[in-house]
């Protein structure tokens, strides 16, 4: 199957997760919390994480848990073959080095339709995301 979000582009492949490139999406078992420039940006007992074929795993937060008012948008975006179109988000307060430091899938593929909502933050990008409290029972 192909896609293209405009008709004038050409098509891009659309990829399905496979035993060769399998890709899951579950409850995160901790609360994650991320810190940039010193303070929280997001904590969140709602973390789903993403593990992608020999990838690192990834914490997707929700929106709600995220203090959005410390992003800006930017006209970055990229392809993935798997989950689809991304968008990101700069760290206003880190100048320079938050640009593009956040990404989403809006409407990611069916796949990984339960990351629609949710933002990731590049690690090495802020000061830490913290994943060491388990979540009680």
């Amino acid at each position: 199957m192909t896609t293209s979000p405009n008709p004038s582009a050409p098509a891009r492949k659309q990829l399905v997760p496979s035993p060769d490139h399998p890709i899951t999406v579950t409850p995160a078992t901790t609360r994650v919390v991320v810190r940039a420039n010193g303070r929280p940006i997001a904590d969140t007992r709602e973390a789903l994480t993403l593990r992608e074929a020999s990838y690192p795993a990834v914490q997707y937060i929700p929106r709600k848990d995220v203090d959005m008012s410390r992003l800006t948008r930017t006209d970055h975006q990229t392809y993935c073959p798997y989950k689809g179109d991304a968008s990101y988000y700069s760290i206003a307060d880190l100048g320079e080095a938050g640009e593009n430091v956040i990404w989403t899938y809006e409407t990611p593929f069916d796949a990984v339709k339960p990351i629609a909502g949710y933002v990731a933050f590049y690690p090495n990008r802020v000061d830490s995301i913290d994943t060491s409290e388990p979540l009680g029972d």
